[in-house]
């Protein structure tokens, strides 16, 4: 045994003993020394919530993620709380929809095995919007149209029995899905046009470079029955238009690089086309034009027309607004424009829809990553969400 100092190990043990003390002491003040332990915590039963009732006010955003763009999500937004929901995971460069019912979101994306590479997968994903949470899936060819976002990257038939998501890799077709057995039915060739713009239960349109509008019709197997082609609506040269149409209440309007609106019917085999008006007048004309990625929106009982404008020249088609331009369809006029200030919303407007109830508030998702929520019928400023994701880029509404 290591010998100490006699003064260091007599002030050893005294300490030790004053110590034992102050704690007999601490004990016989606060109760017995040796507490009952507690009882066990009940097991921990991991769960899945639900969402309360939906409402006509709820937003799917689509964020793109292009700081990480393998992990894009869709984002379930509250236009009356101002609350973010919930989210659906959707892969690389996704194109995302709603069933005809609103129950199921459905969403077209690219996996890679290796993160950004790797053995690529391209699957239609169907998730509950009860739960958000994925209920099955469609493995497709590795050849999904990959482009930013947009409404017609994948659609359902309004019947619900199809889903059809465009290919291109590099000829352009198109799948025709069964979401119920959840198989792969058919490929369609289109013959370079693109995107997917169902109309009625078993026709499929697609935009033309040519400036026509392909239009499919299948059988009950989902396989084509014929075809047509419709003469051109517009000179792709002189003033093309945004692919991205606007869906209206029997068929799609498509706004023109210069602010021109070719509404299309497309309620019948064969697409009726509608007289050509303006979104810009004498005194706008050159100055102002319609830009973005999901450029305009419509309310259908209302039958007003949403459109980010910006002052532009050519190749300034993807620029957002820096105004909310408002028109009536039936007039053809505008009758509002609401500024966006910059002083409570950051960036420019980018993404605009619009709730479809006799309240309807306007979404606006700018280039920032604000969401900002107005009252559709004043433009009053109701809420700005800020930071919404990274890169918002296509807003839907149930």
């Amino acid at each position: 045994m290591r010998d100490f100092p006699q003064g260091i190990a007599g002030l050893g043990v005294s300490m030790h003993k004053n110590l034992l003390r102050a704690a007999l002491l601490a004990a016989m003040a606060g109760g017995p020394v040796l507490a009952t332990p507690p009882p066990p915590l009940p097991a921990e039963h991991l769960t899945v919530a639900k969402l309360p009732p939906r409402s006509p006010h709820w937003a799917y955003v689509l964020d793109e993620a292009q700081n990480n763009e393998i992990d894009a999500r869709v984002l379930l937004y509250d236009g009356d709380t101002y609350r973010r929901l919930g989210q659906i995971g959707a892969g690389f460069m996704p194109g995302d929809n709603l069933s005809p019912d609103g129950n199921t979101t459905v969403v077209a994306a690219t996996y890679f095995s290796r993160g950004g590479h790797g053995t690529r997968t391209d699957v239609v994903e169907f998730n509950d919007n009860e739960t958000l949470t994925k209920t099955g899936e469609i493995v497709i060819l590795p050849k999904h149209a990959q482009s930013l976002a947009m409404l017609y990257d994948i659609a359902y038939s309004a019947d619900g029995k199809f889903v059809y998501v465009p290919y291109l890799q590099p000829a352009a077709s198109f799948g025709v899905l069964d979401p119920v057995r959840k198989s792969v039915l058919s490929e369609i060739d289109t013959a370079g046009c693109v995107l997917v713009v169902p109309s009625g239960p078993n026709r499929v349109a697609s935009i033309c470079e040519s400036g026509r509008l392909l239009t499919v019709t299948l059988n009950a197997q989902g396989r084509e029955a014929s075809r047509a082609s419709s003469e051109p609506f517009f000179d792709p040269d002189k003033d093309p238009v945004f692919v991205q149409g606007v869906p209206t209440d029997d068929g799609v309007a498509y706004l023109s690089f210069l602010g021109q609106v070719h509404e299309v019917d497309l309620s019948h085999a064969q697409p009726a086309f509608r007289p050509v008006w303006s979104l810009v007048g004498a005194a706008d004309k050159g100055v102002w034009r319609p830009g973005g990625i999901q450029i305009g929106a419509i309310h259908k009982a209302q039958g007003t027309l949403f459109v980010a404008m910006h002052r532009g020249g050519d190749g300034s088609h993807k620029e957002g607004g820096s105004e909310i331009w408002v028109f009536d369809l039936k007039s053809h006029q505008r009758i509002a424009r609401w500024p966006v200030d910059p002083r409570q919303i950051s960036g420019t407007v980018v993404a605009v829809q619009v709730s479809q109830d006799a309240a309807p508030i306007l979404f606006a998702a700018t280039d920032k990553a604000d969401l900002a929520v107005l009252d559709a019928k004043t433009g009053r400023l109701k809420h700005v969400e800020k930071q919404f994701g990274q890169t918002p880029s296509l807003v839907l509404n149930p």
